[in-house]
């Protein structure tokens, strides 16, 4: 298929596809002219995928570009890969840098060592419950610094929730390395990997948020007229 093609297959405009080009982040096609390329069944896989990451998980070009980088180097450890997945996800500013601080290319700082009180409840509840966690693991600096602004706020009681919180993490993480496992080839399970780590984040904030307030209607009031009156709204 021609650029035009692959446009109309992805819903993407062939100006976005000729700068998902120009930054590496859709490979070449086959040249049939010096103007001119074919594309296939790959492209439009690795179209919609940039899409994602970019649309949906929010990542900048830098990161989804060492997403794309790393996915298709195929020496790269799925455990590696991993890290680099967790890496390029979008957290906020004030969880990765508390202060001002150095940042790289896409103007996103790397996670820093948190060293407040947060960091030894987290390295205690990753000693309690077994976990092995490299030291440059973002989630240890970002779950710190939540529990600092706990403190800060006033908030221990909030406290109480953290293990409850690593039982849902856990599950979940079975979950994410299940779907690897099953996914058969190599090169499937790298796919499970970007594709879940990258987008699984806003999945599960999105049932959270779900979960969150069914509960709340559970416990602290009928549902919402609307609901009540007709089932079918309510999901």
């Amino acid at each position: 298929m021609r650029m035009s093609e692959l446009s109309t297959a992805t819903g993407v405009a062939v100006p976005t596809l000729k700068f998902y080009r120009r930054e590496g982040l859709l490979h070449a096609g086959e040249t049939t002219s010096p103007n001119q390329a074919r594309y296939d069944e790959s492209h439009v896989a690795r179209v919609r995928l940039v899409r994602a990451m970019v649309e949906i998980a929010g990542l900048s070009t830098a990161s989804a570009q060492r997403v794309i980088a790393a996915l298709d180097d195929g020496g790269i450890p799925l455990n590696s890969l991993f890290g680099v997945a967790q890496r390029a996800v979008t957290m906020p500013a004030a969880l990765a840098h508390p202060e001002p601080a150095a940042a790289d290319g896409d103007g996103a700082a790397e996670p820093e060592a948190a060293d407040g009180p947060g960091a030894r409840i987290i390295a205690e509840l990753c000693a309690r419950r077994g976990w092995h966690v490299h030291a440059g693991n973002p989630g240890l600096p970002m779950a710190a610094r939540v529990l600092d602004a706990y403190a800060q706020l006033g908030r221990d009681d909030l406290l109480a929730t953290v293990d409850a919180y690593a039982d849902a993490a856990d599950t979940v993480a079975r979950a994410d390395l299940a779907a690897v496992s099953g996914a058969g080839s190599v090169t499937a399970m790298t796919d499970v990997v970007v594709i879940g780590t990258v987008l699984g984040d806003g999945l599960l904030a999105g049932l959270r948020r779900i979960a969150q307030e069914s509960e709340s209607q559970r416990r602290f009031s009928a549902p919402p007229a609307s609901l009540a009156a007709d089932p079918e709204e309510s999901c």
